[in-house]
């Protein structure tokens, strides 16, 4: 039975080698970390040969103004393994990660950050949980290394998001994450023009478990998210993935007629009564600015909703490539 058993994985590993495509991708999208490319792929390489022999490493840069794009043609020079995927501006993370995703071949696909907070050494442990059977493995980051501030603007964000979309949010998870290739087909059959893939990997609704992972401190640098594009992508992703905004702004309007109804009633009674002795603008003054705010504010509410229509109908893609490199076989 030994002898069976070592024939067996030997003709597993004849098979592996004699394979194209790579067991595991690794995606990370770069954006304005040119001194830490070298030290990612290292970082990856090291912790996926002792998963297989057969991998790929997928770095999108993000149309950055620093030397990131010359790093990855350099690492993808010295290693056969590395693809560089240059976009030809600035189109934001989620939809790096995009194209990521269109380009990865593996059986597996691993999506991390380049700044090196989300660990290469965690992947084998989410690889190792994918192989009980889930397609999506995320990695929930334990003592985030993050300021103060940006955990704050996390936290305020998930439930936020948590309320709006009626899903359960977790302010421990990014991007970090594991998929299946069935999760990964199923993910960019989702054309959505805004994208926010810690809700995506819900949707599709494949066994799905985390992970418990370290998170480190920021290698260089500081985050690219500032507040306008935390706000931005809050914004997007809350207006895309949930229409409770819109049935919010209907009971905020059912109150207020209720409110006038009662506001009604109470003045007939003191009119009847004689309480009111001279009507005063005041109040005719207060009320109306108070519902032209509220008139105001539903018709933005739905303007915004209106301006993703807008951007959605005219199918653009969400990316463009400027360049690639290493786009052969493995």
């Amino acid at each position: 039975m030994i002898h069976l058993h070592l024939t067996f994985n030997i003709i597993a590993l004849i098979a592996d080698s004699m394979s194209q495509n790579p067991h595991i991708s690794v995606i990370s999208p770069v954006y304005q970390s040119a001194r830490l490319v070298d030290t990612l792929v290292e970082r990856i390489s090291t912790a996926v040969a002792g998963l297989t022999a057969h991998f790929e490493i997928i770095l999108v840069e993000d149309g950055g103004t620093d030397d990131s794009w010359e790093q990855i043609q350099q690492n993808c020079t010295r290693d056969a393994h590395v693809r560089g995927i240059k976009l030809s501006r600035n189109f934001g993370q989620q939809a790096a990660i995009q194209a990521g995703l269109d380009a990865s071949r593996g059986d597996f696909v691993v999506v991390l950050d380049c700044d090196l907070q989300d660990r290469p050494e965690e992947i084998p442990g989410l690889y190792a949980k994918a192989m009980e059977g889930f397609d999506v493995v995320i990695a929930s980051r334990q003592e985030r290394q993050d300021g103060r501030f940006k955990r704050m603007l996390s936290s305020m964000f998930n439930r936020a998001m948590a309320y709006l979309t009626e899903t359960d949010q977790d302010a421990s998870v990014a991007n970090f994450a594991l998929y299946s290739r069935k999760a990964v087909d199923a993910l960019n059959e989702m054309r959505d023009y805004y994208r926010y893939y810690p809700l995506m990997s819900q949707w599709i609704g494949f066994p799905t478990v985390k992970v418990k992972t370290r998170h480190a401190q920021r290698e260089d640098g500081h985050s690219s998210y500032s507040f306008s594009k935390s706000l931005k992508l809050a914004i997007d992703t809350m207006l895309m993935f949930s229409d409770k905004p819109l049935r919010l702004t209907i009971r905020l309007g059912v109150y207020l007629s209720l409110a006038s109804i009662a506001a009604a009633m109470v003045l007939i009674a003191l009119y009847f009564t004689g309480d009111v002795s001279a009507p005063g603008w005041t109040s005719l003054a207060l009320l109306i600015c108070f519902f032209s705010g509220s008139i105001i504010s539903v018709l933005g509410i739905v303007g915004l909703y209106v301006g993703r229509i807008f951007e959605t109908v005219k199918m653009r893609p969400t990316y463009l490539i400027d360049q690639e490199t290493n786009q052969g076989d493995v």
